[in-house]
């Protein structure tokens, strides 16, 4: 027979053996399906480059229907939710935590100098970290008091002089925000892939067969495969640290060992996070897709790329979840506004928690036997 001739029942045979393997493989067609639909759910729903009901506090110096009206104002634009009073010292507090990206600040006897006509000042602190977040609220303030004081003004003029302060980032550069992001991003694919492919790869070159009856005990085999990408870890954040500095003029003004401990934190949970992917991968392929996985919703849901405040409450809820969206709160908190220990303890708590719960998990996944 000659083999040269095209046989169609060969075709058919290799193309039924790819449909077996295929069906095999359900990882990988999983990821295959999976991945296309996480893309169109938060491209489509999650994403959004306008937000609104951005959190706001109001420093109530003075009080009465003039400052009730520009409050209510605000609530009503859509751009501001406002969530209460709070003090000078408590209202500071909240924009270097990021709890509120707006702080009206009403002066005392604001009521009496409006009423005689001496156009009084309203101030709106500004959480400028995120020029995108606050800029579309901050430019639409003015108009917005205007419009509220029309009825208290006795001329066509402004009645009142609008002061917009934007901490953290007057200049609205966009390189100081994004740039202590990214430092989340790059730590979460490499440290994250590189351990994901550790134990995939011993299988694939037949040599977990020794690992596996060696005396080494589920941790220490851990804590061996993840320990020299610390390294290389920390090599990388002084890399974009000096890159911050000298190319970009990023400030760092907070506490180092603040910035250390969020670092160290967020390091050990993208190593446990790529080390438990190993545990159910069987190829260095599948790991990579998981990985990949993992990536698109961290760069998307961690207020890295798009404002945290203007996605929905269950992306919001999901981002929350997401070690990167908290290492981000905390690294910019640092080295923007000048954090310590105090003021990032709420994004490092919730990280030693997933470290808890990702290596509990990986230890209980990793497999003593091929089977």
């Amino acid at each position: 027979m000659n083999e040269s001739t095209y046989s169609f029942a060969r075709v058919k045979a290799v193309l039924a053996k790819e449909f077996i393997q295929m069906r095999r493989d359900r990882l990988t067609f999983a990821m295959m399906v999976g991945i296309p639909i996480v893309q169109l759910l938060l491209f489509g729903y999650a994403i959004n480059t306008d937000p609104r009901h951005l959190p706001t506090l109001v420093e109530m110096g003075d009080s009465g229907p003039a400052t009730r009206a520009v409050v209510q104002a605000m609530q009503t634009s859509g751009y501001f939710d406002v969530q209460g009073t709070a003090t000078a010292g408590e209202a500071d507090e909240a924009l270097g935590s990021g709890k509120a990206v707006f702080v009206l600040t009403v002066p005392p006897n604001f009521e009496r100098d409006l009423a005689r006509g001496e156009m009084p000042q309203l101030m709106l602190d500004v959480d400028a970290s995120d020029p995108v977040a606050a800029g579309a609220g901050a430019g639409a303030m003015p108009g917005i008091v205007q419009q509220a004081l029309k009825p208290f003004a006795k001329t066509e003029a402004p009645a009142v002089e609008t002061v917009i302060h934007r901490r953290f980032n007057p200049a609205a550069r966009t390189a100081v925000n994004i740039v202590p992001g990214l430092l989340g991003i790059i730590l979460t694919m490499t440290m994250v892939l590189m351990t994901a492919v550790a134990l995939t790869r011993e299988t694939e070159r037949g040599t977990l067969e020794t690992l596996l009856t060696s005396p080494a005990q589920p941790l220490e085999v851990m804590l061996g495969k993840i320990t020299p990408y610390i390294f290389v870890g920390f090599v990388q954040v002084m890399v974009m640290l000096a890159g911050a500095r000298f190319l970009f003029a990023v400030p760092f003004s907070g506490n180092p060992l603040a910035f250390a401990a969020a670092v160290s934190l967020f390091i050990l949970v993208n190593l446990s996070i790529g080390f438990f992917f190993s545990t159910i991968a069987r190829t260095q392929m599948q790991a990579m897709q998981m990985t990949f996985f993992m990536f698109l919703p961290s760069i998307l849901l961690s207020g890295f790329m798009f404002p945290f405040y203007g996605m929905p409450g269950w992306a919001q809820v999901i981002g929350q979840v997401l070690p990167t969206t908290h290492f981000i709160r905390a690294v910019r908190g640092v080295m923007l506004k000048g954090a310590g220990f105090g003021e990032v303890w709420g994004n490092l708590w919730p990280l030693s928690i997933i470290l808890l719960v990702v290596a509990t998990l990986a230890l209980l996944r990793y497999r003593r036997t091929l089977d």
